[in-house]
């Protein structure tokens, strides 16, 4: 359940004019008071959580606003001011002469078990985005996020507008052991982010409002090097976000592609057609809708190819009950996944080694060299079981077959047993088991199945080579030489060369231009 930390609430009536205080003890109900509003020549205004109250019958005059004005500390480039140690914000409306002619006074407020809703995606160590309109809490769960992780990891938050961890050069409690650093201009938030990382070795990153271009290059920069963002942006939902060309890049962006005639026939398309142009920077995004509700794209690849193709993914539904605390996970119903023919699968490979798919999904992650797979239940209905076993011994994979679909992990079946819609099937989807839907009944289709399943890398596979080299690079800087290039590769795979060093405590960087654009591999931080 949420219980509030502290909102030091005397402390902001403190720097209002007499009459305002008086006013605001009368109507009480200080724990629902959102903000107040002070225009020149208007009356002024308090806020809650459920509708507006006038606090007098006489109008804000001059001596009013430089009385708080007075009380407060400096205004910053973007018009916001605060109160040390604490998390209100004050922000201005200037004339054109740069006078102060109206405030609005909000209450900042930390609030424990607000990120509960969403913890098991923080803490998985995947870079999370957050959206939402003004007001609904998203400041509020990113500095949750920053005092959680804190405790385990090297949190560093980039403070544009002291938001996070308030006024001030002591920061807030509420943000825990994490470290904050403060920007002085709102223009060069993107230069404190890329900072931040070569300065700090933070192993995650906080960062309020991503609103310019520069701030998302930096952002898919600080993401490459393998550090976790927990980040906020303007907007409400993933159509949002891709309608938007400054932050588009946050989630892959959006390219026009012209098909071949032959392409476009076999896809049931025009031949231009959108396509995702990277990778996304963030790797689930989160939209809150209100303080107790979220939709999450647990993968915003998919969600934004999906999207580009006129089918959107449903997210996943969280509710918390206010009451009790507890969460409850709708998650989208089950789809089927066609297997795909032989060769569209070794175009997908080559594809993922030029970084055009994007990343894998997480059960698509190359394993640890040596690490011990689980073996995977199938339950293959219409399918060969012997044909299944030779393909999985083909591929070194485990796996167990179950007479029972409920004891499944994944349902396999043929196209013409599916249409008939069997019970089994029928059952599988309901219970929310993925089903797998083979076009034929034979080894390659369901080698084509596992490979996607366990993340089998190939002989020929670009991500997997790349990897191999970086291995042997990273023994031979720990064996004393001082550093090591490596070949060129997409921005998708050096993302996992840059991972990998990190593991290793080692420092690498980015060099040249694409396509010739290469890591690094450094013993020692270099400047």
């Amino acid at each position: 359940m949420e219980h509030i930390l502290t909102d030091d609430l005397q402390v902001l009536i403190s720097v209002l004019p007499p009459h305002l205080k008086v006013a605001l003890a009368d109507i009480g109900e200080s724990q629902n008071l959102l903000e107040i509003v002070l225009d020149l020549g208007r009356l002024p205004e308090a806020r809650y959580t459920h509708g507006e109250k006038i606090l007098a019958e006489t109008e804000v005059t001059e001596a009013d606003i430089d009385y708080i004005v007075s009380r407060i500390g400096d205004f910053s480039e973007d018009n916001r001011a605060g109160i040390p140690r604490t998390l209100h914000r004050i922000s201005a409306i200037r004339n054109r002469k740069g006078r102060v002619v109206g405030l609005t006074c909000r209450v900042g407020r930390a609030v424990f078990g607000t990120m509960d809703i969403i913890r098991d995606i923080v803490e998985s160590g995947k870079s999370v985005l957050l959206l939402g309109r003004p007001g609904v809490g998203k400041t509020t769960m990113l500095r949750e996020a920053a005092r959680v992780l804190g405790d385990t990891k090297r949190v560093v938050i980039v403070d544009t507008s002291n938001e996070i961890g308030g006024d001030g050069d002591i920061p807030h409690p509420a943000i825990g052991k994490a470290r904050r650093m403060q920007v002085p201009k709102p223009a060069l938030q993107h230069e404190v982010m890329i900072e931040a990382v070569e300065n700090h070795m933070p192993e995650v990153i906080v960062i309020d409002e991503i609103g310019r271009e520069l701030e998302a290059e930096a952002a898919r920069t600080i993401a490459e090097r393998g550090v976790q963002l927990i980040g906020t942006a303007h907007g409400q939902t993933l159509d949002n976000l891709l309608m938007n060309p400054t932050l588009m890049d946050l989630v892959g962006g959006i390219q026009s592609v012209t098909l071949s005639d032959e392409e476009a026939r076999r896809r049931g398309t025009q031949k231009s057609i959108l396509e995702r142009k990277a990778p996304p920077t963030f790797d689930i995004l989160v939209e809150i809708q209100a303080r107790n509700r979220v939709a999450a794209h647990n993968d915003v690849a998919a969600a934004v190819d999906s999207f580009l193709r006129g089918r959107p993914l449903s997210p996943e539904i969280r509710t918390r009950d206010v009451e009790t605390g507890a969460v409850d996970i709708r998650r989208p119903e089950t789809r089927v996944h066609l297997a795909p023919r032989q060769g569209e699968r070794a175009t997908a490979r080559r594809e993922r080694g030029d970084g055009k798919m994007g990343e894998r999904p997480a059960h698509h992650a190359l394993p640890a060299p040596g690490a011990a797979r689980k073996p995977m239940r199938f339950y293959p209905y219409g399918v060969s079981q012997d044909r299944l076993e030779t393909a999985a011994k083909a591929l070194d994979v485990p796996i167990r077959i179950v007479d029972d679909v409920n004891e499944a992990e994944a349902v396999l079946t043929l196209r013409n047993y599916y249409k008939k819609r069997p019970p089994a099937v029928v059952d599988a989807e309901r219970s929310g088991i993925p089903v797998y839907v083979l076009r034929s009944n034979t080894i390659a289709q369901m080698e084509g199945i596992l490979e996607d399943l366990f993340g089998v890398a190939v002989k020929d596979d670009p991500l997997s080579q790349a990897l191999q080299e970086t291995n042997d690079a990273i023994q031979r800087v720990l064996n004393g030489t001082h550093s090591v290039e490596l070949a060129p590769q997409s921005a998708f795979i050096r993302r996992f060369q840059h991972e990998r060093i990190r593991e290793a405590n080692l420092f690498s960087r980015s060099l040249g231009k694409e396509p010739r654009r290469r890591v690094r591999v450094y013993a020692s931080e270099v400047g």
